[in-house]
């Protein structure tokens, strides 16, 4: 079945946001079976709210800071048989921030961040069946700052830990099964984990209590299940599942020598439908969820799971430049915010709203 032009828009809202725990964006490799050679520039304005009420029965204030999520991505055939790309993008990252409105977590902060470069290569072994593969490059990087009521046992406070940047490397496999009568196709995508050893700095109330050793952690490994199916000559049917262990994301300086991190693996399902309503304008609607793991989250990012729902637009400008839009708005479920086991506040009724650019020129 041959699509109208733009029908196979990529369904925006499925990427302007962060899913569990640090995730930023969903390690797509999915722009491989794009048509034809293309540049694409995207940025997204990611905007969550996350309030709730401390255990001492005052306010938190807005925990969780705005971001912005670019992304840059190069896609070319070989020949029949082989394509390549390359993709930059922002993976994951942190930035929470507790303010002085509770003596709970009275200045406690987590700040991460990472960029990656993902090569990747596609070989068509026939025209159902294809395999792909390649190298992460990821930089990364962050502090914690641990401070309030809630760190009573700390020998000073604040205590503020800095893990400077470092360079680990990962890889990505996968394969799919496609149909190009019914624009079919069926991906499985294996996204490894990225070990480091961070070099590590470590002071409670400014003074140093010893010399840190490198800090070892990794960001986590990831599967991604994505299907597409043509229901008319206008119209495709997408769906996806995407799981990520967050539970492998550690942090234990040596000196406190206690984990920082106490994040739960999650599962995100996407289902998505794309319309051609004519040979330039195309459209998208997505809904996403993360089904509840357990009501007790990290205080770093103190919800358990959520709904999405996300829209997208498409218009093709010339035969070369394509420009599309999209807003997703999310719902967290409610979730209590815990320190080393404790409950120390309660988060309800939270969101996140996105907003995102993509443009893709063809060459």
């Amino acid at each position: 079945m041959k699509l109208q032009a733009g029908a196979l828009l990529a369904l925006i809202g499925a990427s302007m946001a962060h899913a569990g725990g640090t995730e930023r964006t969903p390690q797509s490799a999915m722009i491989l079976y794009q048509k034809g050679n293309l540049v694409e520039l995207g940025v997204a304005r990611v905007m969550p709210k996350l309030s709730g009420v401390m255990s001492d029965t005052n306010p938190s204030g807005d925990i969780a800071q705005d971001f912005t999520s670019p992304s840059l991505s190069l896609k070319m055939d070989l020949n029949e048989k082989w394509a390549m790309a390359l993709i930059l993008d922002k993976p994951w990252g942190s930035d929470i921030v507790y303010g002085s409105s509770s003596a709970v977590l009275d200045g406690q902060e987590a700040y991460a961040d990472t960029s990656a470069a993902t090569i990747l290569a596609k070989y068509q072994a026939s025209k159902n069946f294809s395999a792909f593969g390649g190298l992460r490059i990821q930089r990364s990087g962050g502090y914690t700052i641990l401070d309030g009521a809630a760190y009573a046992g700390l020998p000073d406070q604040p205590y503020e830990v800095t893990f400077e940047d470092q360079t680990g490397l990962g890889y990505v496999l996968g394969v799919a099964y496609e149909v190009p009568e019914r624009a079919m196709r069926l991906a499985l995508t294996y996204n490894s984990e990225v070990k480091y050893d961070y070099p590590t700095t470590e002071t409670f109330d400014g003074a140093s209590l010893g010399a840190s050793a490198d800090t070892a952690s990794v960001t986590p490994q990831s599967i991604n299940i994505d299907f597409q199916h043509a229901l008319d000559a206008r119209t495709i049917l997408t769906a996806s599942a995407r799981w990520v262990e967050h539970s492998a994301f550690q942090l234990t300086p040596s000196v406190l020598g206690s984990n920082l991190v106490n994040l739960n693996d999650s599962t995100t399902y996407r289902i998505g439908v794309g319309r051609a309503f004519s040979r330039k304008l195309s459209g998208s609607l997505t809904y996403a969820f993360e089904p509840k793991v357990t009501q007790d989250a990290s205080s770093t990012s103190p919800y358990d799971g959520y709904k999405q729902l996300s829209l997208g637009v498409s218009y093709k400008a010339t035969e070369q430049m394509e420009i599309a839009g999209g807003l997703s708005y999310r719902l967290y479920n409610d979730a209590n915010a815990t320190v080393g086991g404790s409950t120390v506040g309660r988060f309800e009724d939270n969101s996140l709203t996105a907003v995102g650019l993509k443009m893709t020129y063809r060459f």
